[in-house]
């Protein structure tokens, strides 16, 4: 890509997003709970750091069965978030800012409390009953039965993924709880009423949508039964639910039926179980007019063992570089990638990815140098701007994700122990995500006067954003470093990505824009190892970022200490 062409490109190649989920962020109130007054109350330290947009995980009226991903009215707050008032309050403030605000569109399902389900359950003959899938028993059955289920699929969050309604004599499908029925994308009449709460919130002046599993929303029919893995006793039902046949349609119909004719910058992002990178490139081909970027997750399922993500496994580094460097090459020339390490549904990154231990510092930071690096959009998850870490989670009664205790449950009710079972649940669990954000050394991390809903981690006495902020060399000043870096140097946006061969444990690639050029040199590992060959050759090249335990400037070309990282620069003579 040549220079000239940086300024055409689209706004949010230079954008930062940083998610917030709500419920842990900041409590304005005392009542233990995270809030939108309290987003308001935090927004100088996201002006701080630098970031461009928030994405708000949901906070629309729910019975919080799934966190607020079980949605019963999508045009109006949770009371335990607050108001419209307060909502409208905090986009003013975060315009102010020259920030943007995305809300989160969870659309594939609603909650059974939202008044369509109400609708469409009341009768077989209900004008809405078509809104949902609703089956009769399987042939030969009885309904409630073990077994009558009109598929053999498995739920997400455990059991199967059809619940009986004696009231009407029919299931209904729940990918996910059963408190979360699944909206059926083949009715018109569903899609306008998506479509015009969609265009009820730009109006209100959102910037835009994350879109939770949206490759969900069409599925492949007629539904049938699912393959049943090794070990398991429901089918899965993934290849069946996950982009099916008319996804692109129906996202290319949602883009032109929502956004086109309107002013403004919006983002649109695509949260998208199983997509791989020949897919990505069509939903994000912007002459195809379906999303702006994509959530993948490969990455972050590296580390799953035969057993799923309960059953974790070592993650080599040599996996995780050829996975990220796959996904930079197959979308160098159409569509867009987003960057992430964590979200409400991960695990902290530094724990994760990095050494949380001794080396926590400096590998939230290498983490971070590597990332943000990267051509497309990085996101960064509350708290991990701090190098927050997992939670200990060391008694089943800390647990508050309805995942994890649906697994620990249906495990000990099948006879294992249950301190096996959260030994398998504590590095993977999504609690670890969720913990309160820590924004100082007080009781309760200064995330509220009152009880919090949730455990803080005990390490809030050191990790937290009073401290980093007072200190120039923390985690929190080098994410604003690159934050910085992004914004001001184009290469970083949108240069070419070409992989530079390196021992296994290091990650290193080049960005190239026009004249400019950078070497990315990072560590994956607690060991000393070399710099990759021909590192040596930029001696005369200019330290553009280095991170190194001992807080010395990295020397290009030398021995990389444990988890050092180095950004370099030089032009190229043309």
């Amino acid at each position: 890509m040549s220079e000239a062409a940086a300024p055409e490109a689209p706004w949010w190649t230079r954008a930062v997003v940083y998610q917030i989920w709500p419920r842990s962020f900041s409590d304005s109130d005392g009542d233990g709970v995270g809030d939108l007054r309290g987003v308001v109350d935090r927004l100088d330290h996201l002006a701080l750091l630098g970031v461009d947009v928030i994405w708000l995980s949901p906070i629309y009226r729910s019975p919080q069965d799934d966190a607020g991903y079980d949605i019963s009215d999508y045009q109006d707050v949770d009371p335990v978030f607050g108001t419209l008032d307060d909502l409208d309050h905090l986009l003013a403030e975060v315009h102010a800012r020259g920030m943007r605000l995305v809300m989160d569109l969870v659309v594939n399902h609603t909650s059974d409390e939202h008044a369509w389900f109400a609708e469409s359950r009341s009768s077989v003959a209900s004008p809405r009953r078509d809104w949902y899938w609703w089956r009769d028993p399987r042939p030969g059955h009885v309904g409630g039965e073990p077994g009558a289920e009109p598929t053999n699929w498995g739920s997400a969050f455990s059991g199967p993924a059809w619940t009986w309604d004696e009231a009407t004599g029919q299931y209904y499908l729940h990918l996910f709880s059963r408190k979360q029925p699944d909206l059926n994308w083949e009715n018109p009449e569903v899609r306008e009423a998506v479509y015009s709460m969609m265009r009820w919130w730009l109006d209100r002046g959102v910037d835009g949508f994350r879109m939770d599993v949206i490759n969900f929303i069409s599925k492949t029919l007629p539904l049938t039964d699912a393959p049943v893995p090794d070990g398991a006793t429901l089918g899965d039902a993934f290849d069946a639910v996950a982009s099916g046949p008319r996804i692109h349609e129906l996202l290319a119909e949602m883009r032109r039926e929502v956004f086109d004719g309107r002013d403004g910058a919006f983002l649109t992002v695509g949260e998208m179980p199983g997509v791989t990178p020949e897919d990505a490139v069509l939903f994000t081909d912007p002459e195809r007019r379906e999303v702006d970027m994509v959530f993948q997750f490969e990455h972050v399922g590296l580390d799953h063992g035969p057993g799923g993500k309960w059953d974790p496994v070592p993650l080599p580094p040599t996996a995780l570089r050829d996975s990220l460097s796959r996904w930079q090459l197959a979308l160098a020339d159409r569509g867009w990638n987003s960057l992430y390490w964590d979200n409400h549904d991960q695990p902290r990154a530094v724990s994760r990815f990095g050494d949380d231990g001794e080396h926590r510092v400096v590998s939230a930071k290498s983490l971070a140098t590597l990332l943000h690096l990267h051509r497309g959009t990085p996101y960064v998850y509350q708290g991990e701007e701090l190098g927050m870490a997992n939670a200990p989670l060391a008694e089943a009664s800390e647990l508050r994700d309805i995942e994890s205790i649906n697994h620990l449950r249906e495990q000990v009710a099948a006879g294992r122990d249950e301190a096996d079972v959260l030994a398998s649940i504590r590095p993977m669990a999504r609690d670890n995500a969720r913990t309160p954000v820590q924004w100082d050394g007080s009781l309760h991390a200064g995330f509220t006067a009152g009880e919090p809903w949730a455990p803080v981690n005990p390490d809030a006495a050191v990790v937290n954003a009073a401290a980093e902020h007072d200190d120039p060399d923390s985690v929190f000043h080098h994410y604003r470093r690159l934050v910085a870096l992004r914004h001001d140097d184009p290469v970083v946006a949108l240069g070419d990505f070409a992989l530079v061969g390196a021992d296994d444990r290091v990650y290193a690639f080049t960005r190239t824009l026009g004249d400019s050029l950078l070497l990315v040199v990072v560590n994956l590992s607690g060991d000393e190892v070399p710099a990759p060959p021909g590192a040596g050759l930029w001696h005369d090249a200019e330290l553009v970022i280095g991170v190194r335990p001992d807080g010395a400037d990295p020397v290009v070309g030398r021995t990389l200490a444990p988890w050092e990282s180095q950004v370099w620069r030089r032009e190229v003579a043309r």
